[in-house]
């Protein structure tokens, strides 16, 4: 299948001429200046929204108590977590933004694994304006801690202060540095912070979302919230700062030899997977396409499988040219891998795994806030993810940059929703 050149392609990927669905909406005016002396945006990857309660996340239960929860938030699809994360900061749906999965393929740039530093350190895979773009644009420093797409160059444009994904790193420091990063003097001192934590993801996959690792490693992130929390009150800025933590999805149960290989579905002669585990990309080969549509279109046993721009309309997906020409999604609770990667897993393995159909309870992603800008005791229902990025530039007080999200469904959590 021909791709278009580079320069086609990040004008398509700009202003979204590409999309199924409908286009970004444009850049509306800024409303109100900043309320927060700082905005804090936390990711606990793959923090199912079930997952928040008040014996299992105390502490984190008590921002929700004492601030905004949702009943959870929509992820796009796929919900994988580089596609979502980039979406919480842009707006985009990852159709628009380009980031079309954790494993993806470009003709004029190459491939993209999130395991590849180079690739994603390259600015060309991310189109769009996350949101310390936007800020840094408006004048206002930003800093992150690898959150996806923020250790590379956007549209020429790097946070002020950003550390690389290292995951050797305890949460315990990535608090502090995101801590000392306010310590800064006014001048220096950034006002749009994100940090990211990975660990909550690996202890789903590895045993999955109901295991005691599971409990074990959300109680460890409840004490990372904690040491922020209690960090931000001894500086004086509990009531001066933003503090807004999310998910990118949930996580679900895969049972044992619940996991078919991506061979099975369709023999490598007649098309090759450019991607495994959930949402399923297939290119055919050269002459093969009828075989490939007769072998794989249609539903099947554990999964269903569509043209590119035949996918269901909801999920806003299908027209980005970076999207394979076949693509296969596992039901809930399946997997597909590649032959290596089946062949690693014990027949009698329960794990987790994640980028099913976003609409299922399970994919479900966190939700809470507190701070200057929002109205305690404020409970909302469930959100698209889209919504995140022009909730953040109402609160940073910037023109967003053009977004498929709404701030409407936030507005009730809003202490000024003018």
């Amino acid at each position: 299948m021909p791709f278009p050149r580079a320069a086609a392609l990040a004008a398509c990927l700009a202003v979204a001429a590409c999309s199924a669905s409908a286009p970004p909406r444009a850049a509306t005016p800024a409303v109100a200046r900043m309320r927060a002396d700082a905005v804090v945006l936390v990711s606990i990857d793959a923090f199912r929204a079930d997952y928040l309660s008040q014996e299992r996340t105390p502490r984190l239960y008590r921002i929700a108590r004492e601030g905004v929860r949702a009943d959870g938030m929509v992820p796009s699809y796929p919900s994988l977590t580089f596609p979502n994360h980039y979406t919480l900061v842009t707006g985009l749906r990852p159709d628009h933004h380009g980031v079309i999965h954790n494993r993806m393929t470009d003709a004029d740039i190459g491939g993209f694994a999130v395991a590849d530093r180079k690739a994603v350190d390259d600015g060309r895979w991310w189109g769009g304006e996350p949101i310390w773009v936007t800020a840094e644009k408006h004048g206002i420093r930003s800093a992150s801690w690898a959150w996806p797409g923020s250790s590379a160059a956007i549209g020429g444009v790097r946070p002020s202060q950003w550390e690389p994904y290292q995951e050797t790193v305890p949460p315990s420091q990535r608090v502090d540095d995101v801590l000392r990063w306010l310590d800064a003097p006014p001048s220096q001192r950034p006002a749009m912070l994100s940090l990211y934590f990975e660990q909550l993801d690996k202890a789903g996959h590895d045993h999955g979302p109901e295991s005691v690792q599971v409990t074990r490693t959300l109680a460890d992130m409840d004490a990372a919230i904690g040491r922020l929390y209690d960090g931000l009150a001894a500086r004086g800025l509990l009531d001066r700062v933003d503090l807004i933590v999310v998910s990118d999805h949930g996580m679900a149960t895969v049972g044992p030899g619940h996991a078919i290989g991506v061979e099975a579905m369709v023999d490598p002669s007649i098309a090759v997977a450019v991607s495994d585990g959930q949402s399923v990309g297939f290119l055919p080969r050269p002459g093969r396409e009828v075989d490939a549509e007769q072998r794989l279109l249609g539903r099947h046993a554990h999964h269903e499988c569509w043209r590119r721009g035949e996918l269901p309309s909801r999920w806003h997906y299908g027209r980005n040219p970076r999207v394979p020409p076949i693509v296969c999604q596992m039901d809930e609770g399946w997997d597909a891998l590649y032959p290596e990667k089946l062949a690693r897993r014990p027949a009698d393995d329960t794990r987790g795994s994640h980028g099913f159909d976003p609409a299922l309870p399970s994919m479900r992603a966190l939700f809470v806030a507190r701070g200057p800008s929002f109205e305690p005791g404020t409970h909302l229902p469930a959100f698209d993810n889209v919504d995140v990025y022009p909730l953040l530039a109402r609160l940073l007080g910037v023109r967003p940059a053009p977004n498929d999200g709404d701030v409407t469904p936030l507005l009730p959590a809003l202490r000024d929703p003018r």
